[in-house]
């Protein structure tokens, strides 16, 4: 007997295509609509930042919030996204009719108000998951996304008719701190500052209310589930992920195959599949000519694509070009924006090494599709990947990814070996340690298959775009988690 179709809240801090720092955007826009195909009622609700209202189409009020410890009647309009998904935005313009991002501003600082901020968004999720805004609509399953909703299963947690709710981890390390006299601002329960509440070791963490109070758990992928339970990674909260480790799940994110798919991409300037592999050598050249390097069909392009931070090992990439210089048929291309030494690293590098780097600080969606598209590997070094996308879409566009094995990344990539040579499973190249020595030997690995052995490289491009890394997959292990958190059965 089929499964009852289930009312879903989706709550997120950001979504494409209305607002994008980040995966958790990719996330938020993707598998809400992927769950309406599998026959759910799925409706996402975010802030109403100006890029949101922008975005949203045929919008109208449909309910007024007043909300603890905020002066302002609170709108909440409806409307729906370019698919139409289904979306409400809180529309509080004190809180978010707000220049630079959703989190930072025009300067790149923190919000300083962003405790009360997202207290209210968490309030204001509360108030639709429980039927309080008059919409009649029984929500059987709120899903919370990282920090920024982290209140929402603890404001549940109280009630007596409450929807089951679902927290997402997608990076631990954002733990959302306040200190007392922020917690004090925020009209919340006196009873959620204590050590099995959101305090966190004297300071309150949002991310902690999540973890300590929704009846589902779930990470961005199944290693950093296992990850997160060491001290190496749980960023002191691995105690009490132990502790919740039955309600713990990790489910791999996907990526959308329509978005990104090399046979019909705009972006390209050579569209192909994996039966016409050849046209892919059109675009490496395209690529090369767009940053300025020489146009060498035999040599070695690698991308990366991401933030330039610590965390995604962009500085290892920047020890070991010295040792790829010495290679001579070896080109590295770099798009995006981070640290300021990083940036200034990357940007005296391309000085060092004219004919091998090249660097674009910031972020170009196009440019990242002919990236992916061109480039024959793929760098990605992550000391530690809740779930990672480029690697997914590496995999998707032959671009063959070299990682470092941890959370999605080593859920994703099937390292070459002679054992995965022989069972035909291996898609890329990864390695145990995060250090310039791990990256530098598993590039070797991938240059030297690279250069000696074509037709073995072509086949693990082939590989990997052939794998399956559709949303599909995962929505439907996240259907069977919401029945797990309803007890098996949706409420009634």
């Amino acid at each position: 007997m089929p499964k009852k179709s289930l009312n879903i809240l989706f709550a997120s801090s950001e979504a494409v295509p209305f607002i994008k720092t980040g995966g958790l955007a990719d996330v938020s826009g993707s598998l809400p609509p992927v769950l309406r195909g599998l026959g759910h009622d799925v409706r996402l609700i975010l802030p109403a930042y100006p890029e949101a209202l922008d975005r949203m189409v045929r919008t109208k009020e449909v309910a007024q919030l007043r909300l603890p410890g905020h002066h302002e009647t609170v709108r909440l309009l409806e409307g729906t996204g370019e698919n139409g998904l289904p979306v409400y935005l809180v529309d509080a313009p004190s809180a978010f009719q707000r220049g630079g991002n959703p989190y930072l501003g025009p300067k790149g600082v923190d919000w300083p108000d962003n405790h009360r901020r997202f207290t209210l968004f968490s309030r204001a999720v509360t108030a639709v998951g429980l039927n309080h805004a008059g919409l009649e609509w029984k929500v059987d399953i709120v899903h919370t996304n990282d920090w920024q909703t982290g209140l929402v299963p603890a404001l549940l947690n109280s009630e007596w008719q409450k929807p089951a709710s679902v927290f997402t981890i997608h990076n631990l390390s954002y733990l959302g701190l306040i200190n007392y006299p922020a917690f004090s601002e925020l009209y919340l329960p006196a009873d959620l500052w204590r050590m099995e509440g959101m305090e966190f070791y004297g300071n309150g963490s949002f991310l902690k209310a999540g973890l300590a109070y929704a009846d589902q758990i779930t990470t961005v992928s199944p290693t950093y589930a296992k990850e997160i339970l060491t001290g190496t990674f749980g960023y002191g909260l691995e105690g009490l992920l132990q502790y919740r480790s039955d309600h713990l799940d990790g489910i791999l994110n996907g990526i959308d195959y329509d978005v990104w798919n090399p046979a019909t991409d705009l972006h390209l300037d050579h569209r192909f599949d994996v039966s016409n592999l050849d046209q892919r050598v059109h675009n490496k050249r395209a690529l090369q000519r767009e940053f300025d390097l020489p146009e060498r069909d035999n040599a070695m392009l690698l991308g990366y694509i991401g933030r330039l931070v610590d965390q995604k090992g962009a500085d290892l990439i920047l020890d070991i070009l010295p040792r790829l210089h010495t290679l001579g048929n070896v080109q590295m291309v770099f798009l995006g924006s981070g640290n300021q030494y990083l940036e200034k690293a990357l940007r005296e590098a391309q000085f060092h090494f004219p004919e091998m780097v090249r660097c674009r600080v910031g972020y170009d969606e196009g440019l990242s599709h002919r990236i992916e598209g061109g480039c024959d590997a793929f760098l990605m070094p992550s000391r530690f990947e809740p779930c990672g996308l480029n690697q997914l879409y590496s995999l998707r566009y032959g671009c063959v990814p070299v990682v470092h094995a941890t959370g999605g990344l080593a859920d994703s990539v099937v390292d070459v070996t002679a054992e995965t040579l022989k069972n035909g499973t291996a898609t890329g190249f990864s390695f145990q340690n995060a250090d310039p020595d791990g990256l530098w030997y598993a590039l070797r690995r991938a240059l030297v298959c690279y250069q000696s052995r074509p037709d073995l490289w072509r086949a693990i491009m082939a590989r990997g775009m052939e794998s399956d890394f559709s949303w599909h997959k995962s929505a439907k292990q996240y259907q069977q988690l919401y029945y797990k958190a309803l007890g098996g059965e949706p409420r009634v």
